[in-house]
């Protein structure tokens, strides 16, 4: 096949797919050999009968139509990405003659991505806030690097506020054992308040090996109705009370959790950590900025088809989402007391605004030739290998058949950091929180 492009003008893309006489031949005996079985003709066995014979029966041109969708549907992708266009919209396709021996070609019309005319984007004003680490967010940072290398160690003592209980137990309302209220060896952690109001204060004070009977009563709003209101009795067998042990905040812990030797070292570290954090927070913010005023400034038409394929796309992510949380996307819709149609609706103003944006910052880079080039694709890929602690040509494998997809979303990222390079960013300091009666009135129950 010999692939040429025609035209591009008005966001529309003409091209011709040219197939020799031998490509054509091929792909109609292949046809003939896959569909052979469904023809009776006098004289063979259903599936037996030489394709001559098919085509003397039934017209030269039998196998031709879906010969052609064949070759097309093959040849047609290929096109696309040889010629490194982005369609949007199904093709309008005219073919030329056909005939037994005869090349023939396919020319192909499809809208493609568009490029619009693009103004004021350069020099946009924004605020960038800067924040520094404070000495209380480090040491938080530390807490919560000692409580991930804590342990679970039983103790021979009272169960006290935190400790967690291994624990059967079983509930009765009257003298009835109600369904669901029943476990053997169940880990709970008193003060979690995964329990019903009131369960898990009576344990405290209990010890292992000891039987306790836990009165409650069930809320009113309680999911299962049979029970809601209810006063029950949960009898519980204590197995074991276990305390969390951490470790101490010393040089040794250091040694343990970090490549570095004092614990000293160790927060001088997280605290850089952690102002790169913030940094990189307080430059995409401020990236936002600029792109939202971007936005402002070109409010472009795009073609309701990309809107609708970007609905698709909100739409498969969150379903992808929820089946992480036993829930379908129709269930969720249903949840909301709504029908498709209107939850489509409702995303559809999200969906234009980024498509608008996405057109927006691709065709800054047509106007300005901001281009990915192989440098910059290494360096992602070197990037992503390390990020996944995989191999590059793993990584190459895994985005193979989405290169050019890939290439765009690095190409739009490349043109926010060209916009973000030449606004007019001020560094500003954060603003003061605002000081409300409730926070007053906490600090001083603090202090």
């Amino acid at each position: 096949m010999k692939t040429t492009l025609v035209s591009k003008e008005n966001n529309e893309v003409k091209l011709t797919m040219d197939f020799t006489a031998e490509e054509f031949e091929e792909a109609v005996n292949k046809v003939y050999k896959k569909n052979k079985g469904q023809f009776a003709i006098d004289g063979f066995r259903k599936g037996k009968a030489p394709r001559s014979i098919i085509e003397r029966h039934y017209g030269e041109g039998v196998f031709y139509e879906d010969a052609i969708n064949d070759i097309f549907g093959e040849n047609y992708p290929k096109a696309v990405t040889e010629l490194d266009i982005e369609v949007i919209d199904r093709p309008d396709v005219d073919f030329s003659e056909i005939g037994k021996g005869k090349p023939f070609t396919v020319t192909v019309k499809v809208p493609v991505f568009p490029v619009v005319e693009v103004n004021d984007y350069f020099g946009i004003e924004a605020d960038q806030i800067e924040q520094e680490v404070e000495a209380e967010e480090v040491e938080k940072e530390i807490e919560a690097l000692q409580k991930r290398n804590g342990r679970m160690v039983v103790v021979e003592r009272p169960v006290k506020d935190g400790d967690t209980v291994l624990l059967d137990y079983s509930g009765f309302v009257g003298d009835e054992q109600f369904e669901g209220g029943t476990a053997e060896r169940q880990e709970l952690k008193i003060g979690s308040g995964m329990f019903i109001p009131g369960f898990e204060e009576q344990l405290v004070d209990a010890k292992s090996g000891e039987k306790v009977d836990v009165q409650v009563k069930f809320p009113e709003e309680y999911q299962e109705e049979t029970l809601a209101g209810k006063d029950a009795v949960f009898h519980c067998l204590i197995h074991e009370v276990k305390e969390e042990q951490l470790p101490d905040l010393d040089d040794e812990f250091a040694k343990d959790v970090s490549e570095f030797d004092t614990l000293e070292e160790l927060k001088e570290q997280t605290k850089k950590d952690l102002q790169s954090s913030k940094d990189s927070q307080a430059e995409n913010a401020a990236k936002n900025s600029v792109i939202e005023k971007v936005y402002e400034a070109n409010k472009v038409e795009v073609p309701a088809v990309m809107v609708e394929d970007e609905i698709d796309n909100m739409i498969q992510e969150l379903d992808q989402q929820l089946r992480y949380q036993g829930l379908s996307i129709d269930q969720y819709v249903q949840f909301t007391g709504k029908d498709m149609k209107s939850f489509r609706d409702e995303l559809r103003e999200d969906a234009k605004k980024k498509v608008i944006t996405r057109v927006v910052l691709l065709s800054i880079a047509d106007k300005e030739n901001i281009e990915i080039t192989d440098e910059d694709l290494d360096r992602e890929m070197a990037d992503m290998a390390k990020q996944y602690d995989m191999e590059v040509e793993k990584i190459k494998e895994a985005l193979e058949g989405s290169m050019s997809y890939f290439k765009k979303d690095m190409l739009v990222n490349k043109v926010i950091d060209a916009l973000y390079d030449k606004a007019e960013i001020s560094k500003v300091a954060a603003p003061e929180p605002e000081v409300t009666e409730k926070t007053a009135e906490e600090d001083k129950e603090e202090k």
